[in-house]
């Protein structure tokens, strides 16, 4: 599967990586190509120069997101969640139009320092606020109740036997996504219902940030026990 990842973070280059591993095709796609590829300095997030990372993942491409998007049979949203809507439009309704879109952010407010704040709550989420923007988009809301590193690879913690979520209001979208995350090794899937369970798993995050507080690391997940 071709598949666009959009946002060069910790987040997207994990799962870029990820995919490629598996036998994929990856691009990951940025608000501008040739200045990412320029960079020498670490990233805002203190993440090495994207280069440095490429140039270990040489399978992985780059590309403007409207060319990656256009590219893609799936894509990813890896962006900063105050951020998404804006580099969606960027990448293109028409491009964008009829794919899945694994949306994988969290609408954090970090204006007043840590821990955030959530942008959007309660009646409304991130997830609801790009199908809306994006109509014609098979949006399907996952990945985000977990760190980067079990988005990609749940067998380093308890064999990938911990839960993950697929909201989204096309089934047949959630099951080529519930699919994908089963080959990244996620045994268990759990279908929360239309793109308004979105509020749920990201309102999940102040907690999450919580326990990895009290926990003394990200690398941890939750099971539901049934």
């Amino acid at each position: 599967m071709r598949i666009a990842v959009l946002g060069t973070g910790s987040a997207g280059r994990i799962l870029a990586g990820r995919f490629a591993e598996v036998g994929h095709e990856v691009t990951i796609g940025t608000r501008d190509a040739a200045a990412t590829s320029a960079r020498t300095e670490p990233d805002r997030m203190g993440n090495p120069a994207f280069p440095q990372w490429q140039a270990a993942h040489p399978q992985v491409g780059l590309a403007d997101f409207a060319v990656a998007a256009a590219w893609a049979e799936l894509v990813v949203n890896a962006t900063g969640g105050a951020e998404s809507i804006s580099a969606l439009t960027l990448a293109g309704a028409d491009n964008l139009a009829g794919k899945v879109l694994m949306d994988i952010a969290n609408p954090l407010d970090l204006s007043l320092g840590f821990p955030p704040s959530l942008l959007v709550k309660d009646t409304d989420s991130l997830g609801e606020q790009i199908q809306r923007a994006f109509p014609g988009v098979r949006v399907v809301k996952t990945l985000n109740t977990m760190n980067a590193s079990l988005m990609a690879d749940p067998g380093q913690l308890a064999e990938g036997d911990h839960t993950t979520f697929v909201a989204g209001n096309d089934g047949a979208a959630k099951q080529t996504v519930t699919a994908l995350l089963e080959s990244l090794g996620h045994r268990d899937v759990i279908d929360l219902g239309d793109i308004t369970a979105a509020r749920g798993s990201e309102m999940f995050l102040p907690l999450w940030l919580r326990l990895m507080g009290a926990l003394g690391t990200p690398v941890f997940n939750i099971k539901v026990v049934r």
